[in-house]
C-alpha cells in the first residue's frame, strides 16, 4: 500500500495564495475613494453589459475585481443577505460591517477548506451622514478584511495606483466629486495611458441622496466632470 503524499499545510497555503494572487493581477483595476459628495467608485471596465460596481442596500455599495461568475456570485449573497435582514428585522439594521464580516466567513472558509480559493477582491461601502462616518471595507480571497480611510485599491497592479493615486491627492482635505474622479482616473491610468469615459464604470454612492443613495454616472456625465483633453 502506497503512502499519501504529504505536502506541509503552510506550503499549501502559500500555493493557494498565490494563485488567487495571480489571478487576481491579471484583471483591471478598481479605485474608491471617500469625496464631499459620498462615496466615488471608479473601475476601469469597457463592457457596458458585466458591471463591477453595484448596489447592495440603500447606503451600501458592493465592487469587485477578479473572477467575474466568482465575485457576482457574493454579491448576490450580499444582496439576499441585506434584503432578509432589513425584512427581518429593520432596514437600519443592514450595515456595511456586519456584510464585510460575513463575507470574510465565506471567503476563509473557501481558502482554507475547498481545492481553489476564489480569485476576487471585494469592497464594501456605506455612505454616511459626514465624511468621517463612510466605511470602506476591503476583502482579500483568504477572508482578510482591511478598514480602509479615505481610499481604497483592488485589483490589477494595486500598488502602483495605489501610489499614483496618494500621489495626486497628497494629505489634502476631502475632495469633491470632480477632484476625485480626476484623482481617480489618473491613477488608473497610469502615464502611459489616458482612460475615457469609454473605459471606465463610474458609481456614486450620494451622501444627500434619497433611501436609495447609488447612483451610475453615465459618460456625459464622467465627461464634463473630467478636464478637457
Amino acid at each position: 500500500m502506497s503512502m499519501p503524499f504529504y505536502v506541509a499545510p503552510e506550503q499549501v497555503m502559500k500555493d493557494r495564495a498565490d494563485y488567487a494572487r495571480k489571478g487576481i493581477a491579471r484583471g483591471r483595476s478598481l479605485v474608491a475613494l471617500i469625496c464631499v459628495e459620498g462615496i466615488l467608485v471608479v473601475a476601469e471596465n469597457p463592457s457596458s453589459t458585466l458591471r463591477k460596481v453595484s448596489e447592495i442596500y440603500d447606503r451600501i455599495a458592493f465592487a469587485g475585481v477578479g473572477k467575474y461568475n466568482e465575485f457576482d456570485q457574493l454579491r448576490i449573497a450580499g444582496v439576499r443577505a441585506a434584503d432578509l435582514k432589513g425584512y427581518s428585522f429593520s432596514r437600519e439594521d443592514v450595515d456595511a460591517r456586519s456584510l464585510a464580516n460575513q463575507y470574510a466567513q465565506i471567503l476563509g472558509q473557501v481558502f482554507t477548506h475547498e481545492m481553489k480559493p476564489l480569485e476576487v477582491e471585494i469592497l464594501v461601502a456605506e455612505v454616511g451622514a459626514d465624511p468621517h462616518d463612510d466605511q470602506l471595507f476591503h476583502l482579500l480571497y483568504d477572508g482578510t478584511v482591511i478598514d480602509e480611510d479615505s481610499n481604497s485599491t483592488l485589483g490589477g497592479d494595486a500598488e502602483a495606483v495605489a501610489e499614483r493615486l496618494h500621489g495626486d491627492l497628497g494629505d489634502t482635505e476631502t475632495p469633491d466629486l470632480a477632484a476625485a474622479l480626476h484623482a481617480a482616473v489618473t491613477a488608473l491610468g497610469g502615464p502611459d495611458r489616458a482612460l475615457g469615459p469609454a473605459d471606465l464604470e463610474v458609481a456614486l454612492l450620494e451622501r444627500n441622496g434619497a433611501r436609495r443613495c447609488f447612483r451610475r454616472l453615465d459618460d456625459a456625465e464622467v465627461a464634463a466632470l473630467l478636464p478637457p483633453g
